[in-house]
């Protein structure tokens, strides 16, 4: 069986990266212009071709052809925690990825995106990028994902965007995504928590009994290492977390009170496996970590993605037999 190949746009921490790598999927080039993403990826997976740049300034005509073409474009545009402005936004960079579609010409394209792109306000917005999809040759579907639905022990809702060609649309469903139930908070992190010897892990993970709510990440310009405004520290609370800050440890043996979580806790619940390294200090690394794409979320679109496009081509085999 082929390796099918991949271009990955604004790729961070390389949480999709990742998922499409365990897919199947080998990257041609990732981008990001983060210097903090970008030596993470390069920590993870020194034989990446990793480019640090603006979008703005990329070109890909050197990979026309790829298999795929995905990224998981600025959020801010599209957010109910920002304006709201949607394509009027500065860093907007749909237009971009359309330009990077003209010159690959991938089979497929995967976009994905903050749960406020299907805001009624943005309804003309997703028309004008459908219509530009079948301008150049390929049908799109929109579809709001849980993480929790893919073995993610959080809620995270995420859209995702995938467009195909014509003559590969036909075997891509969303309905092939297979969907697995998450561990709630306690069962996930239980042995993180008593690494150091903590006496409660095994009592603090009884009654964290439950998915966690939705790690927030922030902006390049704002949001430090905590687990959210108000409302979400809240949610944390009821599941005996401090959501005020991120520790740069586990709980010691006689620690008392309800615990903080370490990046490398979040970065699990994020659906991280523990060899993934982060870059940089404790609030780049937890931005990495919250801003990331579920790797398990991102290896289920793949695979949907991977099985249509190795069925059209087994259909065009058999059909110029």
């Amino acid at each position: 069986m082929r390796v099918l190949s991949s271009i990955e746009l604004c790729a961070g921490a390389g949480g999709q990266a990742l998922g499409l790598e365990r897919a199947g999927f080998e990257h041609l080039l990732l981008v990001d212009d983060d210097q903090h993403c970008c030596k993470s990826l390069t920590l993870n997976r020194p034989d990446w071709n990793v480019r640090c740049q603006d979008l703005r300034e990329v070109s890909v005509e050197e990979f026309v052809g790829v298999d795929l073409l995905a990224g998981g474009l600025p959020c801010p545009p599209f957010s109910v925690a920002g304006k709201q402005l949607g394509e009027k936004d500065e860093r907007n960079l749909f237009d971009d990825a359309f330009r990077l579609v003209d010159q690959a010409k991938p089979k497929f394209v995967l976009i994905e995106n903050v749960r406020g792109f299907l805001d009624n306000s943005f309804a003309e917005y997703r028309d004008k990028m459908a219509q530009k999809f079948r301008d150049r040759g390929y049908e799109c579907d929109i579809q709001l994902l849980n993480a929790s639905d893919f073995g993610v022990p959080q809620l995270r809702p995420r859209v995702a965007i995938v467009a195909g060609q014509f003559e590969y649309w036909k075997n891509f469903s969303f309905d092939n995504l297979i969907r697995t139930a998450p561990k709630s908070v306690g069962e996930t992190l239980l042995d993180l928590m008593e690494k150091e010897g903590w006496t409660g892990a095994k009592r603090w993970a009884e009654q964290a009994d439950r998915i966690a709510p939705t790690i927030v990440g922030g902006s390049k310009k704002h949001g430090g290492p905590d687990l959210g405004p108000t409302r979400a520290r809240r949610a944390w609370e009821k599941l005996g977390v401090n959501g005020k800050t991120i520790s740069p440890t586990p709980p010691e043996a006689d620690f008392e009170g309800m615990p903080r979580l370490t990046v490398r806790m979040v970065a699990r619940i994020q659906g991280f496996p523990d060899e993934w390294q982060f870059y940089g200090p404790k609030t780049h690394a937890y931005r990495q970590v919250g801003n990331a794409f579920p790797p398990p979320v991102a290896e289920q679109i793949g695979l949907a993605i991977k099985t249509a496009i190795l069925a059209t081509e087994a259909e065009t085999r058999v059909a110029a037999e």
